[in-house]
């Protein structure tokens, strides 16, 4: 049934009778934003059948207004506390400049005219609308409003520190152990940390005692960075004040600990943490790991495949049943690309039970069990669990130990897709690994599906990279081979600008080794082939190894040469 048009964004209806848009797309982009609950235009441009440049000079044509260039707006010099934020974040509206009783807002759909009436309402000042491109708005609002939550913070009076909340609901309140008003600094200390690595895209936070010195380290894009020394006298109150809102006992300080917190941010948003402690010689160590709950809906072209990969793990998946490993080191990006395959899989008519050593990632529609090894509860017993809760999709966290092994293979046998990982270089090495466990040749033949390899790679900031010079010698013993040094392609290497601290990297991509278990293959297994003539099979039906994927994400400017010659070292 179709939509009425008089459904669709004012901006919609504008561009399909201008025939930038074909009706029916106007009404699928309005249903998927309404989905979503995000703007029109934000969905339009997800859809890519316009560039945010595109809209905004349509839009600045379409109804005489001017259009902006948001690059040359430093964050700096917007004006501040005009606008409610849940405005411009809602909205997508940005304050730009205040002259006497006018103020020019930002905007990349001017068809919001409830909107700006509100302002003019709220603030008593005329609106002038300005065009700009959606994914500049996106990007400055982000920062204008993390600005504004860094201010509340720095801005909090002492009653207000209650802002962690426990990720227990049955535990009762923290209130009771909070540290004394005199504490007020050290709380406030610890929110900014948290919140500044929430901002700085950190993935765990160390909180390190020693000696002479304290020092504060977030791990951005998997490097690990000081960020600052507070004074050594207060390390205890603020192993305190962590242990406190994480639910431990803050008398035990001899044995580490475990616990979870949230810190809620605004009303709308709220981050998990995983906290751990273990005593050192000067004391506790602290480390927090920030629990993504968007890793969870990544969608499978943002991994980093190759298309030939991507075909190669869409198929396996979609089997009925069998066993798909994937495996690297810690910290290599496997429990995301496991969950990004569970979402796939995740529908109404399919049962999937996940046994982790933690839970990271909260999936809705997916049964998930903690491991607990001192409870009795093993990787072996949840999966003997599952299999009397007539599962469909079964994901272990990790194959340890034969047992584990063996009850995971018998289920991919008896009609059951299970998703595992093992901490092994490559590929090839992985079905060794499961020889050597003592599973049988016949049993792995007859059940695994396919086998990725992945490691992580940082991706160089768009905004400062630059070619380089690489000798074809060294490119030679990267592993390029010669006819693909055709001068068709350029090396890029970091610089390093504001946008990316500093590091010349923004963001990481994942690099893959798919193998999946051909015919051939099982023959080679069968009569007892090592892990070297499994690679020398595996590379002659086309499989792309871990540095040939990387050379390739090098080829395409993604990252540098020296990013890939260190994360595919083996």
């Amino acid at each position: 049934m179709l939509m009425d048009a008089a459904s669709i964004s004012g901006l919609g209806r504008a561009l399909v009778q201008s025939e930038h848009l074909l009706v029916q797309d106007a009404e699928s982009i309005q249903r998927q934003a309404q989905a979503s609950n995000i703007s029109f235009v934000e969905q339009l441009v997800l859809s890519k059948k316009l560039t945010p440049l595109a809209i905004a000079k349509f839009a600045s044509g379409m109804f005489g207004l001017p259009l902006l260039d948001l690059a040359t707006i430093s964050p700096d010099s917007l004006p501040k506390g005009v606008i409610d934020d849940e405005l411009i974040a809602g909205k997508r509206l940005l304050p730009l400049f205040k002259r006497g009783s006018r103020l020019f807002v930002g905007t990349s759909d001017p068809t919001q005219s409830a909107a700006f009436h509100a302002i003019t309402f709220k603030t008593g000042l005329t609106v002038d609308v300005v065009v700009v491109e959606d994914d500049k708005l996106a990007k400055l609002v982000g920062r204008y409003t993390e600005n504004a939550a860094v201010t509340a913070f720095n801005n909090m009076a002492a009653d207000e520190f209650g802002e962690l909340e426990i990720a227990d609901p049955d535990a009762e309140s923290a209130s009771d152990g909070m540290p004394d008003v005199d504490d007020a600094p050290v709380v406030k200390f610890v929110n900014k940390v948290l919140l500044d690595a929430i901002n700085g895209g950190a993935s765990d936070i160390h909180f390190e005692p020693y000696e002479r010195f304290y020092r504060v380290r977030y791990r951005i894009d998997g490097n690990l960075k000081e960020v600052v020394q507070p004074p050594l006298a207060i390390k205890e109150k603020i192993a305190s004040r962590i242990k406190v809102v994480s639910r431990m006992d803050i008398s035990e300080k001899r044995v580490p600990q475990d616990g979870r917190l949230k810190l809620k941010i605004s009303s709308t948003k709220a981050v998990d943490f995983r906290v751990s402690t273990l005593p050192t010689l000067f004391g506790e160590k602290i480390v927090m790991r920030i629990l993504d709950a968007s890793a969870a809906s990544l969608d499978i072209e943002q991994l980093g495949f190759e298309p030939e990969q991507k075909a190669l793990l869409l198929r396996a998946i979609a089997r009925p049943y069998g066993m798909v490993l994937v495996t690297g080191p810690t910290g290599s990006g496997k429990t995301v690309s496991l969950y990004t395959c569970l979402n796939i899989l995740n529908k109404p008519d399919t049962n999937i039970s996940t046994a982790e050593d933690p839970v990271e990632i909260n999936l809705p529609g997916i049964n998930q069990v903690n491991v607990n090894e001192r409870a009795g509860l093993t990787f072996a017993s949840a999966l003997r669990s599952f299999l009397r809760q007539d599962p469909d999709v079964i994901m272990v966290g990790e194959i340890r130990d034969y047992e584990t092994a063996d009850i995971s293979i018998k289920a991919a046998q008896t009609g059951h897709m299970v998703f595992s990982t093992l901490h092994t270089n490559n590929a090839p090495a992985t079905l060794t690994r499961l020889l050597n466990m003592g599973v049988a040749p016949f049993n792995i033949a007859s059940s695994v599906l396919l086998i990725m390899a992945q490691r992580l790679a940082r991706k160089l900031c768009t905004h400062c990279k630059k070619p380089v010079e690489i000798p074809r010698e060294a490119l030679l013993r990267a592993g390029f081979a010669e006819e693909e040094l055709d001068g068709s392609w350029q090396p890029y290497g970091p610089v390093g600008c504001d946008e990316c601290r500093g590091s010349g990297y923004k963001g990481r991509t994942g690099i893959y080794e798919v193998m999946p278990i051909t015919d051939a293959m099982v023959r080679l297994i069968m009569s007892d082939g090592n892990a070297v003539d499994i690679a020398d099979l595996a590379r002659k039906e086309g499989m792309v190894d871990l540095r040939h994927a990387g050379l390739l994400k090098v080829k395409r400017g993604i990252t540098s040469l020296t990013e890939i010659e260190a994360v595919t070292n083996e």
